[in-house]
Protein backbone atom coordinates (compact mmCIF):
# COMPACT_ATOMS: atom_id res chain seq x y z
CA UNK A 1 0.00 0.00 0.00
CA UNK A 2 1.37 3.43 -0.92
CA UNK A 3 1.88 6.11 1.65
CA UNK A 4 -0.26 9.25 1.23
CA UNK A 5 2.83 11.41 0.62
CA UNK A 6 4.14 9.32 -2.32
CA UNK A 7 2.27 11.39 -4.90
CA UNK A 8 3.69 14.75 -5.99
CA UNK A 9 1.63 17.80 -5.21
CA UNK A 10 -0.35 19.27 -8.08
CA UNK A 11 0.90 22.78 -7.44
CA UNK A 12 4.54 21.67 -7.19
CA UNK A 13 6.77 23.00 -10.00
CA UNK A 14 7.12 20.59 -12.89
CA UNK A 15 10.40 19.68 -14.56
CA UNK A 16 9.24 20.81 -18.01
CA UNK A 17 6.80 23.38 -19.30
CA UNK A 18 3.13 22.36 -19.18
CA UNK A 19 2.75 23.20 -22.87
CA UNK A 20 4.80 21.12 -25.30
CA UNK A 21 4.87 23.87 -27.95
CA UNK A 22 7.88 26.20 -27.84
CA UNK A 23 7.10 29.85 -27.28
CA UNK A 24 8.25 32.53 -29.66
CA UNK A 25 10.13 35.47 -28.11
CA UNK A 26 7.08 37.70 -28.65
CA UNK A 27 4.82 35.23 -26.85
CA UNK A 28 7.30 34.83 -23.99
CA UNK A 29 7.55 38.61 -23.60
CA UNK A 30 3.75 38.87 -23.70
CA UNK A 31 3.45 36.26 -20.95
CA UNK A 32 6.04 38.04 -18.82
CA UNK A 33 4.24 41.35 -19.31
CA UNK A 34 0.91 39.84 -18.27
CA UNK A 35 2.45 38.27 -15.19
CA UNK A 36 4.28 41.46 -14.22
CA UNK A 37 1.21 43.68 -14.67
CA UNK A 38 -1.96 41.73 -13.82
CA UNK A 39 -4.05 44.92 -13.72
CA UNK A 40 -3.41 46.34 -17.16
CA UNK A 41 -5.73 49.07 -18.41
CA UNK A 42 -8.65 47.92 -20.57
CA UNK A 43 -7.20 49.67 -23.63
CA UNK A 44 -4.01 47.62 -23.35
CA UNK A 45 -5.95 44.37 -22.90
CA UNK A 46 -8.08 45.21 -25.94
CA UNK A 47 -4.99 46.10 -28.00
CA UNK A 48 -3.32 42.83 -27.01
CA UNK A 49 -6.44 40.82 -27.81
CA UNK A 50 -6.78 42.39 -31.25
CA UNK A 51 -3.08 41.81 -31.93
CA UNK A 52 -3.32 38.13 -31.01
CA UNK A 53 -6.41 37.64 -33.16
CA UNK A 54 -4.80 39.41 -36.14
CA UNK A 55 -1.67 37.26 -35.83
CA UNK A 56 -3.77 34.09 -35.65
CA UNK A 57 -5.74 35.18 -38.72
CA UNK A 58 -2.53 35.86 -40.68
CA UNK A 59 -1.13 32.44 -39.72
CA UNK A 60 -4.36 30.76 -40.83
CA UNK A 61 -4.35 32.58 -44.16
CA UNK A 62 -0.68 31.79 -44.75
CA UNK A 63 -1.44 28.08 -44.33
CA UNK A 64 -1.72 26.95 -47.96
CA UNK A 65 -2.37 23.34 -46.97
CA UNK A 66 -6.10 23.58 -46.35
CA UNK A 67 -7.92 20.31 -45.97
CA UNK A 68 -11.00 19.10 -47.79
CA UNK A 69 -13.00 19.88 -44.65
CA UNK A 70 -12.13 23.57 -44.97
CA UNK A 71 -13.46 23.65 -48.53
CA UNK A 72 -16.57 21.65 -47.60
CA UNK A 73 -17.21 24.14 -44.83
CA UNK A 74 -16.71 27.04 -47.25
CA UNK A 75 -19.10 25.42 -49.73
CA UNK A 76 -21.73 24.99 -47.01
CA UNK A 77 -21.25 28.55 -45.76
CA UNK A 78 -21.72 29.95 -49.27
CA UNK A 79 -24.83 27.81 -49.74
CA UNK A 80 -26.38 29.06 -46.51
CA UNK A 81 -25.38 32.63 -47.34
CA UNK A 82 -27.54 32.40 -50.47
CA UNK A 83 -30.34 30.17 -49.12
CA UNK A 84 -31.25 32.19 -46.00
CA UNK A 85 -31.89 35.55 -47.74
CA UNK A 86 -33.73 33.75 -50.57
CA UNK A 87 -36.07 31.95 -48.18
CA UNK A 88 -36.58 35.11 -46.14
CA UNK A 89 -37.49 36.97 -49.35
CA UNK A 90 -40.00 34.27 -50.35
CA UNK A 91 -41.58 34.30 -46.87
CA UNK A 92 -41.88 38.10 -46.91
CA UNK A 93 -43.30 38.00 -50.43
CA UNK A 94 -45.90 35.37 -49.51
CA UNK A 95 -46.97 37.42 -46.51
CA UNK A 96 -47.23 40.60 -48.61
CA UNK A 97 -49.23 38.74 -51.31
CA UNK A 98 -51.72 37.60 -48.68
CA UNK A 99 -51.91 41.00 -46.93
CA UNK A 100 -51.86 43.32 -49.99
CA UNK A 101 -52.45 41.45 -53.22
CA UNK A 102 -51.06 43.32 -56.23
CA UNK A 103 -52.99 43.15 -59.49
CA UNK A 104 -50.08 43.15 -61.92
CA UNK A 105 -47.12 41.95 -59.87
CA UNK A 106 -46.25 39.23 -57.44
CA UNK A 107 -44.58 40.24 -54.21
CA UNK A 108 -43.27 36.68 -53.86
CA UNK A 109 -41.36 36.78 -57.15
CA UNK A 110 -40.10 40.29 -56.45
CA UNK A 111 -38.72 39.40 -53.03
CA UNK A 112 -37.45 36.04 -54.30
CA UNK A 113 -35.24 37.88 -56.79
CA UNK A 114 -34.18 40.43 -54.19
CA UNK A 115 -33.31 37.62 -51.75
CA UNK A 116 -31.24 35.78 -54.36
CA UNK A 117 -29.40 39.00 -55.28
CA UNK A 118 -28.71 39.76 -51.61
CA UNK A 119 -27.56 36.17 -51.01
CA UNK A 120 -25.18 36.23 -53.98
CA UNK A 121 -23.68 39.53 -52.77
CA UNK A 122 -23.32 38.05 -49.30
CA UNK A 123 -21.60 34.91 -50.64
CA UNK A 124 -19.31 37.01 -52.83
CA UNK A 125 -18.31 39.03 -49.77
CA UNK A 126 -17.47 35.90 -47.74
CA UNK A 127 -15.49 34.24 -50.54
CA UNK A 128 -13.54 37.44 -51.18
CA UNK A 129 -12.86 37.80 -47.45
CA UNK A 130 -11.61 34.21 -47.07
CA UNK A 131 -9.43 34.38 -50.18
CA UNK A 132 -7.42 37.17 -48.55
CA UNK A 133 -8.09 39.82 -51.20
CA UNK A 134 -9.62 42.24 -48.71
Amino acid sequence: MAAPNDHPRRDAPQAGPPDARPETPAQASDHRQRRAHPHRPPEQRFRDSVGRKAARKQRARADEDRSIFFWLGMFGMVGWAVAIPTLAGVALGLWLDSAWPAAGASWTLTFLLLGVALGVLNAWYWVKRESGDQ
